[in-house]
């Protein structure tokens, strides 16, 4: 078995086929040129929604141009089979007639060729798109956020402008250039001796949802220090082996998460009360029957945490029988 056999292959989140054709960023005209083209396809976002198409299975519903999208700055995302996919948000622009009512996750609309639409963020629907819808609302939502949190020179001060099909924003007093930034994040599913696995409940959640272990890898340390010192941190544990299982973008706001297995041999837990609430070893028995009688929930599809949950447990964990709360 090949080491990337021994990876995660379909993280919701690290799936595209869309070629991200970083040179023809720094064609001025790069973005004009797929503004004029009628085969090229336009992604609107609204306070971090998409526009979906029912299913099964759901589809972005990717629109040519229009006029004015211009005046929105739009975002290179990349080519595929020589169609140009483009981003454009919404949030602070006037709404066309068609496009009308709440921004918010959950609206309505009706495409062009009349069909109903939900406005679905990357969150609720990501799991369930196709490869190439999947990674362009990914990558789509990822600048969406680091443009909202990153309008100004940290050096100065001064409102940037967006350049390079929006990767580049420069500070016009300056001249220095900011590109989108990644903060590293690791997550583990800790297990014991007896293959029972380490769920917890941070301090600000509602009672009863559990996941496995996360932080931020912290200035000048490796992935797999950090997995031992979040481990020790926040459960008092000591890291006994560490084995990789994949990564995938997880843009709320801006991290990749890169995950791991992680082995303890003594179970004893000291927690950090800043961070968890509660935190407890289970079997997959004990998991299994837990969450199918609403007593824990779990983290959603999307998420690297339920894939590492679900290996552990091998398949998919049993669906509640009664409403979580």
């Amino acid at each position: 078995m090949s080491r990337t056999d021994e990876t995660f292959l379909d993280l919701a989140l690290s799936r595209s086929t869309v070629d991200r054709s970083a040179a023809l960023r720094a064609d001025g005209g790069a973005v004009a040129t797929a503004l004029a083209d009628g085969s090229a396809r336009v992604l609107p976002l609204r306070d971090g929604a998409a526009p979906v198409r029912p299913g099964p299975p759901p589809r972005l519903d990717l629109r040519p141009p229009r006029p004015g999208d211009e005046s929105l700055t739009p975002w290179l995302l990349g080519v595929r089979e020589g169609v140009t996919y483009l981003a454009v948000d919404q949030t602070a622009s006037e709404a066309s007639p068609d496009e009308s009512g709440p921004a918010a996750t959950g609206a309505h609309g009706t495409t062009d060729d009349g069909v109903q639409v939900t406005w679905q963020s990357l969150r609720e629907v990501g799991a369930e798109l196709d490869d190439t819808d999947a990674g362009l609302l990914t990558t789509a939502t990822a600048l969406a956020e680091w443009h909202r949190r990153h309008g100004h020179c940290p050096r100065c001060g001064s409102r940037t402008t967006i350049e390079q099909g929006g990767w580049v924003r420069r500070c016009p007093v300056d001249g220095s250039e900011h590109h989108p930034r990644t903060d590293p994040a690791v997550i583990m599913a800790v297990t014991d001796p007896a293959n029972r696995l380490l769920l917890a409940t941070g301090v600000h959640w509602p009672e009863g949802r559990v996941s496995v272990l996360a932080g931020f890898v912290e200035a000048g340390e490796s992935l797999e220090a950090a997995v031992a010192r979040e481990v020790k941190e926040e459960a008092g544990l000591t890291v006994s082996a560490v084995s990789y299982r994949g990564n995938q973008p997880w843009p709320f706001p801006a991290s990749l998460m890169v995950g791991y297995r992680a082995r303890v041999e003594r179970t004893e837990l000291v927690l950090d009360p800043g961070e968890l609430r509660s935190a407890g070893w289970y079997t997959q028995a004990e998991l299994g029957e837990a969450v199918t009688a609403g007593r824990l929930t779990l983290p959603t599809k999307v998420s690297i945490a339920r894939r590492l949950i679900e290996e552990w447990f091998g398949g998919p964990v049993p669906e509640p029988e009664v409403p979580n709360r």
